[in-house]
């Protein structure tokens, strides 16, 4: 019997297995490490430049949480490779604060959360570094985070520290998620799809897009996470060709689509859901039609997804559908393997299909090569075969944006295969993406997101 999310939540983030995880990582790279320590510190506390205001809310380093589950700032970490030991540094009372904020967090209250062997409180630190100094040698190193550690410890210590291999292998680490990380990551998408659906709920009855932003951000706060994983897309019309458009103030009226690109984060685990539907609660001919093509898109490209399958074939496959899919409708013509080789469906499909997802909305794992002399791999953040527990978007789109098309249309090599009659039609689609967030499993994937994208179940929303 499968377990719930909210019985896989209910227990501890597992800080120690992935600190255990990270030092094995360390040692594969370091193979004559035997012992050795690992120190992190979390987002320090801050004020506005100009202001005695607070920064908040602050936005915890992800590599902290990672071998902690600690949001908190001012805080430590310090895990002994040999030992397995792994030690939480907590603020300790200040009168002032408590004054304004309340008492903190006690050492107790921390033990009965966080899944470390013990909590101490920050003013420990320094005499708990000085015995570790004193023994630390190279065959006994420190591993940080260059630039996230204050700059007495690394003078303290500068001899023994290892500054450029932890990144690394945190990175590494989480890349793939366990069964928690996966849970956080289901729980953000289920929040998100309500949110999504407050809007279509809402759409009908809305004239300008910062409304539907409001109503998205209500329904997160309501349901207990009021922390966006990144600016949401509220996107209108045509402003729905711009990938990541973020003014979100425009008017409604008479623009057929909207294109909402958000989701919410829950301890620290993010959700990064697209989905796009009438602003009327009915499609235009021509925005159906290019609906329906996205979605098929979507739909070939998650079934290709399984361990080993290369992400660089899903992703050209992505490009093969739209171009059928365009060619049918009259938009490009011209031979279909000739149409793939010169890349003119970048025109309408400029981005990568999708990008490793977790802490971060694009999470570690891939990176775009923005010097890649090939346009349709260009910023594709993930390259080769997929691994099991990895999260990843699969999110393609059709866009009309007039300033990437317009140098296509007066480029003979492109122009050929564009008909510029039959595109005209298009312009006031704006553009449609349809994304979702899978977990590669050892049988293929899961789909971790809810919201409704089947045509019959949005319009039911809206028109409700």
């Amino acid at each position: 019997m499968a377990t719930s999310i909210d019985e896989i939540l209910s227990g501890k983030y597992p800080a120690k297995a992935h600190a255990l995880r990270v030092s094995d990582c360390l040692r594969q790279q370091h193979p004559s490490l035997t012992n050795g320590y690992i120190y992190l510190e979390s987002i320090k506390s801050s004020h506005y430049e100009d202001s005695d205001q607070e920064v908040s809310p602050l936005r915890q380093r992800r590599a902290f949480f990672y071998l902690s589950g600690c949001n908190l700032a001012d805080s430590s970490l310090l895990y002994s490779i040999a030992e397995k030991k792994l030690t939480l540094y907590i603020p300790s009372i200040d009168p002032e604060d408590v004054l304004w904020s309340g008492l903190p967090m006690s050492v107790e209250q921390a033990c009965e959360k966080f899944d470390v062997d013990e909590v101490r409180t920050a003013d420990q630190i320094d005499s708990d570094l000085r015995s570790i100094e004193a023994a630390a040698t190279p065959a006994q190193p420190i591993f940080i985070l260059e630039g996230r550690v204050s700059r007495v410890f690394q003078q303290q210590v500068e001899g023994s520290l290892i500054t450029g291999t932890l990144k690394t292998a945190i990175d590494e680490c989480r890349a793939l998620k366990d069964a928690y990380e996966v849970a956080l990551i289901k729980r953000a998408n289920a929040i998100t799809a309500e949110a999504h659906h407050a809007v279509m709920a809402r759409v009908r009855a809305s004239s300008n897009e910062r409304e539907l932003n409001a109503t998205f951000l209500e329904r997160c706060v309501s349901l207990g996470a009021p922390t966006q994983a990144y600016t949401g897309i509220f996107a209108a019309g045509r402003a729905a060709a711009t990938l990541h458009y973020v003014h979100n103030d425009a008017t409604l009226k008479g623009k057929q689509l909207l294109l909402l690109d958000a989701g919410c984060e829950v301890d620290c685990y993010a959700s990064d859901v697209t989905r796009t539907f009438p602003i009327s609660g009915s499609f235009s001919k021509e925005a159906r039609e290019i609906y329906d093509v996205v979605l098929t898109m979507q739909k070939e490209c998650l079934a290709l997804c399984k361990p080993g399958k290369n992400w660089d074939e899903v992703h050209v496959h992505a490009h093969r559908v739209a171009i059928k899919g365009l060619k049918a409708l009259g938009v490009l013509k011209g031979d279909e393997e000739e149409l793939l080789s010169s890349r003119v469906s970048c025109a309408f499909l400029p981005h990568g299909l999708g990008h490793y997802l977790g802490m971060d909305t694009h999470d570690t794992g891939g990176h775009p090569n923005y010097q890649d002399e090939d346009k349709m791999f260009r910023y594709l953040r993930k390259r080769g075969p997929l691994p099991v527990g990895a999260v990843i978007t699969v999110e393609p789109g059709i866009y009309f944006c007039e300033f990437i098309i317009r140098p296509y249309l007066q480029d003979s090599k492109f122009s050929k295969f564009i008909d510029e009659a039959t595109l005209e039609k298009y312009w006031d689609v704006g553009g449609v993406r349809i994304e979702d967030n899978i977990l590669i499993t050892p049988g293929g994937y899961e789909n971790l997101t809810t919201a409704a994208k089947e045509v019959g179940d949005m319009l039911a929303i809206i028109n409700a």
